[in-house]
């Protein structure tokens, strides 16, 4: 084996390693047996967007989830002719999640505002490996619930009574 071998491998094996560090951190996959969380580890790939690089786009069908590594994203939402930004993804933020579940369309568009590295993982790959630890499903809709459920929670928190038109657009819990 040559040292270029040896060196790839070192990186391959550090950034698995890292890798599953990460996911340890998503509450998606944190209560997951770490033999589980070691497939989902191996099976996530990384790709770093430049600025202005689309990572997924409103309309088209999503069947992937971005954790960000590093770097920032925009969440935009076209109306009409117009791109509304919606808010700033950083480092930390895990987005796509229910893509992994089943065939959805994308709401938004979510545009690098800088170099942006994400960790990936893409719903065949997730599913073939819930294949193989079929027991965690629960957990995973659990996690789900449990998200659902705090973000209608905070969307409460943080309107007025005067905001009632908000108030009709609420009730996702009750999906």
């Amino acid at each position: 084996m040559n040292s270029n071998t040896e060196k790839n491998d070192g990186q391959a094996s550090c950034e698995y390693q890292e890798n599953v560090g990460i996911l340890r951190q998503i509450d998606f996959f944190s209560s997951l047996p770490l033999e589980a969380t070691k497939v989902f580890a191996y099976l996530c790939t990384r790709e770093t967007f430049r600025p202005g690089d689309y990572l997924f786009q409103q309309d088209e069908e999503g069947d992937r989830a971005y954790y960000i590594i590093s770097g920032s994203a925009r969440l935009d939402r076209r109306i009409d002719d117009t791109e509304k930004t919606m808010r700033t993804y950083t480092a930390g933020a895990f987005i796509g999640r229910l893509a992994l579940m089943g065939k959805m369309r994308r709401l938004f568009s979510l545009k690098a505002s800088t170099e942006v590295t994400c960790l990936i993982i893409g719903r065949e790959k997730f599913t073939r490996a819930l294949e193989q630890f079929p027991d965690i499903m629960p957990k995973i809709i659990k996690v789900l619930v449990d998200n659902i459920y705090n973000w209608e929670k905070r969307f409460l928190a943080d309107r007025s009574v005067d905001g009632e038109n908000s108030f009709q657009q609420i009730g996702v819990s009750l999906v």
